[in-house]
This record gives C-alpha cells, sequence and structure tokens, in this order.
C-alpha cells in the first residue's frame, strides 16, 4: 500500500512542479534578455564608481546585484521610451530614427522587417483570420500559425498566405510558410488565446477544434453520397 501511495504523490508532486518549472523558464528567458540589454551600462557605472570608490564598486559586484539593476534599468528605459512614443514629439523623432536606420541597407532590411511583423501582429487583419491552423510539417499535422500577409502567385492567380509558425514554449522562434489561402483553417482564437496555447505546450487550449477545409468538403461528399 506504502509504493502505491509514494508513487502517487510523487506523480502529484511532479505534475504541480511542471507547470511551475516551465513558467520559470519563460520568465528567465525573459528577465535574462532584459537584464542583459542594461548589463553593459552597469558594468560602465560600476566601472567609472572604482575609479572614485573602489570598495563601493567591489561591493556591489555580484552577479544577483547586477542582475537586478540591469533589469530596471532595462525596464525604466522601455517605460521611458513607450511614454515617449506617446507624445507628438516622442513620434518625430522615432520617424527620424527610423529615416536614419532606412539609409544603411543591412540594417533597414532587419530593423524594418521586424518592426513591420510587431506591427501586423497588433493590428487586425481585413478579410482573413489572424491565428490559423496549417498543415505542418506534413500533412495531417497541425500547427498555430500567424497570418502575416497575403500575395498573389504568378501564373496562377491563387492567393497565398505567409504565416508565422512560433515554436513552443518560446514562441520568439519558429519557421516561416508560404501556403494557399484555401489551405489554411481559420479559428476564432484571439493573440492571447493562441500565445498561451503555444508557450503552455497545449495545455491551455479549447476543447473543440476547428476543421479543416479539406475535412468538411470531405464530410460533404459523404454526406452528399
Amino acid at each position: 500500500m506504502r509504493p502505491l501511495r509514494l508513487k502517487r504523490y510523487l506523480l502529484t508532486g511532479l505534475l504541480t512542479f511542471i507547470p511551475l518549472w516551465v513558467t520559470w523558464l519563460v520568465f528567465k528567458f525573459v528577465l535574462g534578455m532584459l537584464a542583459g540589454i542594461g548589463a553593459p551600462l552597469v558594468s560602465a557605472m560600476l566601472n567609472a564608481l572604482a575609479l572614485v570608490a573602489p570598495h563601493a564598486a567591489d561591493t556591489l559586484k555580484t552577479e544577483w546585484l547586477i542582475f537586478i539593476i540591469a533589469l530596471l534599468i532595462t525596464l525604466l528605459a522601455l517605460y521611458m521610451l513607450g511614454w515617449l512614443a506617446n507624445r507628438v514629439i516622442g513620434q518625430r523623432f522615432i520617424n527620424a530614427f527610423d529615416g536614419l536606420l532606412a539609409r544603411i541597407p543591412v540594417v533597414q532590411t532587419i530593423y524594418g522587417g521586424t518592426k513591420k511583423l510587431m506591427a501586423v501582429l497588433q493590428n487586425k487583419p481585413s478579410g482573413v483570420q489572424r491565428v490559423v491552423l496549417v498543415e505542418f510539417p506534413r500533412r495531417g499535422m497541425k500547427v498555430v500559425g500567424f497570418v502575416t500577409r497575403v500575395m498573389v502567385e504568378d501564373g496562377t492567380g491563387r492567393e497565398m498566405a505567409a504565416v508565422f509558425v512560433p515554436t513552443t514554449p518560446n514562441p520568439t522562434g519558429g519557421y516561416l510558410v508560404v501556403l494557399p489561402l484555401q489551405e489554411l483553417t481559420p479559428t476564432d482564437w484571439t493573440m492571447d488565446q493562441a500565445m498561451a496555447f503555444i508557450i503552455s505546450g497545449g495545455a491551455v487550449a479549447p476543447d473543440t477544434l476547428p476543421a479543416s477545409p479539406a475535412a468538411l468538403r470531405h464530410e460533404a461528399t459523404e454526406d452528399g453520397a
């Protein structure tokens, strides 16, 4: 009886720990990335402080303290940038900065493409559902994707959709696939629902999934027969 109870408690503990562990991994990645942005500035400040007060600089040169200070500096900078971007003078400054980067070929490609992607994901699309299901990497397997653009194929005139397929549990990486618009399975999910589904590895999901157009056509053919 005791081995069964021990096994049950261990399994319950593991199932309780896994969501906390995944949450920690995601937050660790995001916080580490933000702290990494401010880390050079903190190092420069400590080096300057070492010229005046070397003992104080040595005391402050601890990994956890540098991490916290760098994170706070980055969050403050992001807040100020957001505040500035919502002001007229800030928008003019950002537009001038965009114009400057547009003159640098390689930088403009990376910066401009990333900025357009963020704008596309923030705004609601017209004529096509943003969150879709696509068959990837093979037929029969479905993944969640975000439609970023609709194009017309030369020669055939078919509408082709560019779909960004993020990875789990880190949605910052992923794949770009281009496929006919009629092969997309539209959903009524919001961006928040889709991101929760991806980050949780499918644990946070609706009870039903929309059927693909091919499956609906197949069912209609069988009903007609």
